[in-house]
């Protein structure tokens, strides 16, 4: 049997276990609830590793370590960033949104929360918040297929487009059945193959060169410019602007719907430090492990990729035996199942309890609704597909893009929302236009101070839009009475 297709088998029992997980998911969702946040009874490691692995996707296992492989070590500012992002998420916003949700009649969706949460009397607020999530999610979904399309180029030799139809299909099929129990279970197992993964790759390498401190070593002999914090590949010192916008990243997390709805699902409250915990040592290994796969390929790989993002690809390839390769490229595609599932999950239910039960079936039974839903995981997925169908497409880009419009129109307003207690409706409409916006506009401009990552700009302007609304606008005593009452909860 070739290499080829020892890999290939070594997918094809992965999926079949991914897929019997998705079955058992289906014949426990009885409803809406159970659809889309799992009827709010994940543990805490599950939550943990569930949004951790939603959110890493193929970025984690391409993207972060293509940036590493081509700019070096100044690419950890990055890593930087979302680790003091995951950790002020989960400390800042995870109790109180599982409280309030919940309080606000058991709200499944971010536009949902916040529509009740200002007692809106029309839905304009929860329709723009479906609008961007729609928008921004597409990207982000079309970011995980560009990555399976890579992935399966790279180990079958297949056409991208063919590979990128095949990774979607992979991923429809048990998002589409199973629901968020589907989901977030795959996810704890997808988890912890990609830190199988990032731990064992660098491992080998290090010990095939000598250990760590001879890798080192050598790497600051060889290409000295990379092992450099301040400096990229060139040489060329990184300013300010170049700091700040790869530290803004972990801005990102506060507003993103997919980790947020892990929140949301947490089995009590209580939970949250728990989480939290191991939230932060698993992202500390992924980021560390991936950090090192791009800078280890230098010294294993000895022709320039020309895509970068390929690094953990050629890497597995080249120092392990085809069954322990199919595992280990099975993470990538763990890694990318992972958050396009998520990502289409919440899409979906924007679609199907923010847009469609909002304007046009109100009287609509929970199980016409589950159906709405997994029709909307289908179309979502198809328009998704046709966006990731540019090979030359970069994981980073795209992902980088997505994140800074979620993360800049949501992160503002579901912060300020958990804390004070005036803010308005008004306000929240403010915040998340003015962020949204900020971010389409931001990245069609560019020299100057408009080199500056999306989201940093997109996160301080929604925030000042939401101060100087909810300050001329007035919130209703009822509603700031509320507020008072949930917060005691969520502080006990």
């Amino acid at each position: 049997m070739t290499s080829q297709w020892l890999v290939g088998l070594t997918f094809i029992i992965y999926l079949g276990f991914i897929l019997a997980i998705g079955v058992y998911a289906y014949r426990r969702t009885k409803n809406a609830s159970d659809y889309f946040l799992g009827g709010r009874s994940l543990p805490p490691t599950v939550a943990a590793l569930s949004a951790g692995a939603s959110d890493m996707s193929g970025w984690l296992l391409l993207g972060l370590p293509g940036a590493a492989y081509i700019s070096g070590l100044s690419s950890a500012w990055i890593a930087i960033g979302l680790f003091a992002g995951i950790l002020l998420s989960w400390v800042t916003m995870a109790r109180r949104l599982r409280i309030y949700s919940y309080a606000l009649n058991d709200s499944l969706t971010v536009p949902a929360y916040l529509h009740r949460r200002f007692n809106l009397g029309t839905p304009w607020l929860r329709t723009i918040c479906a609008f961007f999530i729609l928008l921004f999610f597409l990207f982000y979904v079309a970011s995980g297929l560009i990555a399976g399309g890579k992935l399966f180029e790279t180990v079958f030799g297949w056409n991208y487009q063919w590979a990128v139809i095949i990774g979607a299909a992979a991923v429809i099929s048990y998002t589409l059945f199973g629901g968020f129990l589907a989901v977030s279970w795959t996810d704890v197992f997808q988890g912890l193959l990609m830190s199988l993964a990032l731990i064992l790759v660098p491992a080998i390498v290090f010990q095939s060169e000598g250990g760590i401190g001879e890798s080192w070593t050598q790497m600051h002999l060889q290409y000295p410019n990379l092992m450099h914090w301040m400096r990229d590949s060139s040489g060329q010192a990184l300013g300010v602007t170049a700091v700040l916008g790869s530290l803004a990243w972990g801005l990102g997390y506060f507003g993103q719907p997919h980790i947020l709805a892990r929140f949301k699902a947490l089995r009590s409250p209580n939970d949250m430090p728990a989480a939290a915990t191991v939230a932060a040592i698993w992202s500390l290994v992924g980021f560390s492990g991936a950090l090192a796969v791009g800078l280890l390929g230098h010294l294993q790989i000895t022709q320039a990729l020309p895509d970068g993002e390929r690094v953990f690809m050629a890497l597995v390839e080249l120092v392990f035996h085809p069954v322990i390769a199919g595992v280990l490229l099975a993470a990538i595609l763990s890694a990318i199942m992972s958050t396009a599932d998520s990502q289409l999950l919440v899409s979906s239910a924007a679609l199907a309890e923010d847009i469609y039960h909002v304007w046009f079936g109100r009287k609509a039974s929970a199980e016409k609704m589950m159906r709405v839903g997994r029709w909307a995981v289908v179309a979502l997925a198809l328009i998704a597909i046709g966006i990731a169908m540019d090979p030359s497409s970069k994981v980073l880009d795209v992902v980088s893009y997505a994140w800074a419009g979620l993360g800049a129109a949501f992160g503002p307003t579901i912060l300020l929302s958990l804390y004070w207690s005036r803010m308005t409706g008004a306000g929240a409409i403010a915040g998340v236009l003015t962020g949204g916006i900020t971010v389409l506009i931001w990245k069609q401009l560019s020299g100057g101070l408009f080199e500056l990552y999306e989201l940093l700009p997109g996160f301080l302007f929604s925030l000042t839009a939401i101060v100087l609304v909810s300050a001329v606008t007035k919130c209703p005593a009822e509603v700031s009475t509320r507020h008072h009452r949930v917060l005691g909860q969520a502080t006990r």
